[in-house]
């Protein structure tokens, strides 16, 4: 593991280090052009017209006024999302994928539909100790609460985000899991099932229960039904922040996927001393997570750190995306011991394998 006090540096040159300033002082407005340029359909424009292409004719083309056309295209140009030469503009890399990227389209639609209006709330979040920002969406005191009841385009882009980074690792997670005799399963913050589904059809004799919030577990039941798993995957309705409620008992595997870091570290070491009291003697406690010092690319780190301030600001307020000497410190605190740790899982994922002490 990474050392938490060894990372990044300052040697850049005064310009370069104010010209990175400029970036984050427009950096709200320079997000709103880029999403523009996308949804205008003027990014998959320039990408057909590989050739390059006056801004006169994509104008006409797409029926978007020479203004409008002229400002998202020279903001284009400063974020290296398009280039012209010769009054011919053309896509870059960089815009390309803005515009085809699966990971970055889930993470621009998830920053633009969940986050951008009360993301203006985080330093009264902070200040306040609560996601002051979820006003934008209802009155909860956390975004799980009223997940679904969002509006569609909200949760939508909600759920793609959750399920890219989640869909790509699991695969890779059920052989590892079932590699041992597995026949009862937790799934605890189970969300819409999809997990919970999967393991029933890799593993024909599992019986799985999911334990999440009600609104939640209405979602799961649906997708349940729909794929006619309703003798051997259950469901039970709990609020997981209340600390008194134990999880059943007797499971060969707790399974907590993408779920830890929705919780502060008070709130995880008690999830973590239930789901420790749920096993059977020789079972173990599976977390799924996304460390920040464990990714490969500088890419990963920025937006799982970007992706802490959503937890600060809309989700609870209190959690945020961990590293993973934190996590470790608290599997010890709640009596466990990480006994396997499986890295580089799905896009930039991290299973560990827990059991008692």
């Amino acid at each position: 593991m990474s050392d938490l006090r060894s990372y990044g540096n300052d040697n850049k040159s005064a310009v370069q280090a104010k010209f990175d300033a400029q970036k984050i002082a427009f950096g709200p407005m320079m997000f709103q052009a880029a999403i523009s340029l996308r949804n205008l359909g003027i990014l998959d424009y320039l990408k057909k017209h590989k050739t390059g292409s006056q801004l006169k004719q994509i104008s006409a083309d797409l029926g978007v006024s020479k203004y409008g056309l002229t400002v998202l295209l020279e903001a284009g140009l400063s974020m290296e999302m398009v280039y012209v030469q010769e009054d011919q503009y053309f896509l870059t890399k960089t815009g390309l994928f803005i515009l085809s990227d699966p990971l970055t389209k889930a993470n621009m639609d998830f920053t633009q539909d969940v986050n951008y209006l009360g993301m203006f709330n985080l330093q009264d979040s902070i200040e306040q100790g609560k996601p002051v920002g979820l006003k934008v969406f209802g009155e909860w005191d956390t975004i799980y609460e009223g997940l679904s009841s969002l509006p569609p385009k909200v949760q939508k882009s909600w759920f793609d985000f959750d399920h890219y980074y989640s869909d790509n690792a699991f695969p890779e997670v059920l052989k590892i899991v079932f590699a041992h005799n597995v026949k009862r399963l937790l799934d605890v913050g189970g969300n819409t099932g999809k997990w919970s589904i999967q393991c029933a059809k890799y593993n024909q004799e599992v019986a799985v229960n999911i334990l999440d919030l009600p609104g939640q577990l209405e979602m799961a039941q649906k997708n349940i039904e729909v794929n006619n798993l309703q003798d051997r995957v259950s469901g039970v309705a709990a609020n997981l922040l209340d600390h008194s409620h134990e999880f059943p008992k007797g499971y060969d595997v707790v399974w907590m996927s993408q779920f830890l870091d929705c919780f502060s570290e008070p709130d995880i070491v008690s999830l973590l001393v239930r789901a420790k009291n749920a096993l059977s003697d020789d079972g173990c406690v599976y977390i799924l997570e996304t460390y920040w010092d464990q990714q490969k690319y500088q890419a990963s780190t920025y937006s799982l750190h970007a992706t802490s301030l959503y937890f600060t600001a809309l989700a609870n307020g209190n959690s945020r995306m961990y590293h993973s000497q934190d996590m470790y410190e608290m599997v010890d605190q709640a009596g466990m011991r990480v006994v396997e740790e499986f890295q580089n899982i799905g896009i930039s994922h991290t299973l560990l394998k827990c059991a008692k002490k």
